[in-house]
């Protein structure tokens, strides 16, 4: 059984994050604020067969995305990219999301009209019988142009070489994600995290107040967060972030309460930290939120809401 009937592409993973470069060994695509997906293209059969990173199918979800083979070059093949949805000209990831959890199916086919999916292809790793996975990157990239047909709904990711650092800065300026740097040598090694691919993204800060602490299954720390209200003089619980490093590296700062609420220590409202995160959702909640650092040269009372 070949790649594409086992039908189990686990997809590479991006290993690191940087700040932008520019190199002549590397191209730059726009990292797509969206959901990863490997397509399965079958002309045979007549169907395309969309499928997550965790190898979930996405079919019944983004039906829209599922005549992707009538616009292929091929009789078989394997995409990697991208499925998201616009909004105001812009990947909106909330809209994505919310389309992923649809089951409905009057509800997926209003969503259908009122929110289309779109899907962006950035890799190739299959085509008519032909494993393409140890090609390498700029090779993949010539197939891919070659294979798509494109439409309103399907497209192949344009690249820049040299420049990350200029295209980096445009997206800021578009209020785009960031950049993904792509080694152009680079090999495609299933389900493993790649140093050759780098991903480069713009990320907000925020200073929160440390409220309480518990512990993971994983070893790891999550923090309680919240903001001073100068109004009614409490602190106010706004959201949480899993620690990157041991809880004992920040046990100095605080000093434990003696009771517990909503599963957590409680501590001395006394520790203002700084947290990175990919903007907010629509009900006030952090994406992808990253503990920074202990900001011991701020007053709670100044971290306001």
């Amino acid at each position: 059984m070949d790649l594409f009937e086992k039908k189990s592409i686990e997809p590479m993973l991006i290993a690191e994050e940087k700040q932008p470069f520019d190199s002549d060994d590397y191209i730059y695509e726009l990292k797509i604020d969206g959901i990863r997906c490997i397509a399965y293209c079958d002309k045979d059969v007549g169907i395309t067969e969309l499928k997550n990173k965790r190898g979930l199918s996405l079919n019944s979800r983004y039906p829209e995305l599922t005549d992707l083979h009538k616009y292929v070059k091929a009789r078989k093949c394997i995409l990697d990219g991208e499925l998201y949805v616009f909004n105001n000209g812009r990947p909106d990831f909330f809209k994505v999301q919310r389309r992923a959890t649809l089951k409905n199916p009057f509800k997926i086919k209003r969503a259908m009209a009122s929110n289309p999916a779109v899907y962006t292809a950035f890799d190739i790793l299959y085509k008519d019988g032909q494993n393409l996975e140890k090609q390498t990157l700029m090779e993949r990239k010539r197939v891919l142009k070659e294979t798509i047909r494109e439409n309103e709904r399907f497209s192949y990711s344009r690249y820049i070489e040299n420049d990350g650092i200029a295209l980096f800065e445009l997206t800021k300026e578009k209020n785009l994600e960031g950049i993904v740097a792509k080694h152009k040598q680079s090999m495609y090694f299933q389900g493993k995290r790649s140093k050759n691919w780098i991903k480069c993204k713009h990320m907000m800060e925020d200073d929160f107040i440390i409220l309480g602490y518990r512990f993971l299954e994983d070893g790891m720390t999550s923090l309680l967060l919240g903001k001073y209200d100068e109004e009614t003089n409490n602190f106010i619980e706004i959201s949480t972030v899993s620690l990157g490093v041991s809880y004992s590296k920040l046990r100095k700062y605080l000093t434990k309460c003696d009771y517990e609420s909503k599963g957590y220590f409680r501590v001395e409202p006394s520790v203002v930290c700084t947290v990175k995160f990919m903007g907010y959702t629509e009900e006030g909640n952090m994406r992808q939120p990253s503990f920074k650092i202990v900001r011991d040269d701020k007053a709670v009372k100044d971290c306001t809401i």
